[in-house]
């Protein structure tokens, strides 16, 4: 039996790729950065590469509306600026491979906002997918093995699911916009939002030369620079090119393989021990975010 992929098809199997390749890195990178350095570095490097492409394309900046600005703004605030942020924190919580258990919540978010915003019909049975996930994520993180605090798990969880309904929620706020438009100048306004809300909270809490030694430690590690070439940077226009060019279900049911992408890369990479309760959670959340996509 052939497969039936479209081009937005395989652009949102390539954004888990390389999704989980920056995790990986951006883990490790967390290791000496502090979340709020790893936000602002990784949408400066995404920046400058959008320019580049941009540059290179030799293409005219696309004119939009003053609307359509203020929603990609919006946009970028709850998806890149906040969504980025606790993201983060939770992968500092929580480690690569429970982080991609919490994922899988994204594609029920996008459903159900999907739902709320294009009213788009949602059955019975999508619902009982959405309690697979849900019910993934608890025995995931009910795992004695986990290295953390309860306060700590707890938080986490909490961070990562409202850092993923963020990031549903700013997508599909953007998919009309991204019918009309190029993907990489969206982009570009996205990020240079979360540069510029990221940069002032560091300014502001940790004061001008804290943002002057971030800037020199982030260009200089290698695993942060990484991280934003593939987590931010490829990741993010395959990511746009995806929602753009296939259904939204399709889209977010290829982007929920990144869960299994960085499992495995967590425990090659990173030593993370997976047990029989993780794998259990895994299937669980992806049967249920399959379920969701499908029906």
């Amino acid at each position: 039996m052939l497969l039936n992929l479209n081009l937005g098809d395989f652009y949102a199997i390539m954004t888990a790729l390389c999704w989980s390749c920056g995790v990986i890195f951006f883990e490790i990178a967390g290791r000496s950065l502090s979340t709020l350095q790893i936000s602002l570095l990784k949408n400066i490097v995404g920046v400058i590469g959008f320019i580049l492409f941009i540059l290179l394309q030799g293409h005219a900046f696309p004119i939009f509306s003053n609307q359509e600005y203020n929603i990609l703004v919006i946009s970028g605030i709850i998806g890149v600026a906040i969504g980025d942020i606790l993201f983060l924190a939770s992968l500092r919580r929580l480690g690569s491979s429970l982080s991609a258990i919490i994922s899988t919540s994204y594609t029920v978010f996008v459903f159900i906002l999907a739902y709320l915003m294009f009213d788009e019909v949602i059955s019975i049975i999508s619902y009982f997918g959405g309690f697979l996930v849900i019910t993934g994520v608890i025995i995931g993180t009910n795992d004695h093995n986990i290295k953390t605090t309860p306060k700590q798990l707890v938080l986490g969880v909490l961070f990562g699911l409202f850092a993923h309904l963020c990031t549903a929620y700013s997508i599909l706020l953007i998919k009309p916009i991204m019918e009309i438009h190029p993907i990489v100048p969206i982009a570009l306004i996205r990020f240079s939002t979360g540069v510029i809300i990221s940069g002032f909270f560091l300014l502001y809490l940790k004061g001008h030369l804290a943002l002057k030694d971030t800037i020199i430690r982030g260009f200089s590690n290698y695993n942060l620079l990484a991280g934003s070439f593939f987590g931010t940077f490829l990741s993010v226009i395959l990511w746009l090119a995806g929602y753009k060019y296939t259904l939204a279900g399709r889209a977010a049911i290829y982007n929920q393989l990144s869960t299994i992408f960085i499992i495995i890369f967590a425990s090659i990479f990173l030593n993370e021990v997976l047990t029989k309760r993780k794998w259990v959670a895994i299937f669980l959340a992806l049967i249920g975010s399959f379920i969701v996509s499908i029906y």
